[in-house]
């Protein structure tokens, strides 16, 4: 039987969510958390522009190689 966190009554505290939802509440969230959330966030957003860039990349390698 595992052993309680005597801090909380029912069990170990829940691990924060690393992730950011989009429309997650954020009422819970402190300042640097939120600041956490927006540096992941920014992250993603360069890892989605970078798969566009890569997309863009082979889209024009195959229209150059196809040209008549």
């Amino acid at each position: 039987m595992p052993a309680f966190d005597e801090e909380y009554p029912l069990g170990a505290k829940p691990k924060p969510i690393l992730a950011h939802e989009i429309g997650q509440n954020l009422d819970d969230l402190s300042a640097p958390e939120l600041k956490e959330r927006i540096g992941l966030l920014r992250a993603e957003i360069e890892r989605l522009e970078r798969a566009i860039e890569a997309r863009q990349a082979t889209r024009a390698a195959a229209d150059s190689a196809f040209k008549i």
